[in-house]
């Protein structure tokens, strides 16, 4: 099933979620992962790994870290072809000074923010979403 492309449509549908938990970022450079580290998400470059972990896997398995994040999912269903969303809540973040490291899925985006950030993240998005109405 497409995904919405529609700017207007994606922005008013966002529906931010805030999900339970605190989540990091760590590398590997030898790519090998624990056995039984539930991973959220990876991305390998030329220096290493990259994982986004929960901090209690990342603890768990050793890795060291200094972000800690909040994870927010838009639910609104946005394809990777759609242009503009991703600028839109960047720059909406941007001008309230919030940091956010985004990942796109098949269905949906997901944004990492400061965890001291989180609420205020939240209602930010909220705010443009209603601006789109």
């Amino acid at each position: 099933m497409a995904g919405e492309t529609s700017l207007d449509t994606l922005l008013r549908s966002m529906s931010p979620h805030l999900n339970d938990g605190e989540y990091v970022f760590c590398t590997i450079r030898d790519g090998r992962l624990p056995q039984g580290c539930e991973i959220i998400g990876s991305f390998r470059e030329q220096e290493g790994l990259t994982l986004i972990l929960a901090r209690s896997e990342a603890e768990k398995a050793g890795f060291s870290f200094d972000y800690r994040a909040a994870w927010i999912t838009l639910k609104v269903h946005s394809a990777l072809s759609a242009v503009g969303l991703t600028a839109a809540f960047a720059t909406a973040l941007g001008k309230a000074g919030i940091s956010c490291n985004v990942i796109a899925g098949y269905y949906h985006d997901h944004l990492f923010v400061g965890l001291a950030d989180a609420e205020r993240a939240m209602s930010v998005l909220r705010q443009l979403a209603a601006d789109a109405e």
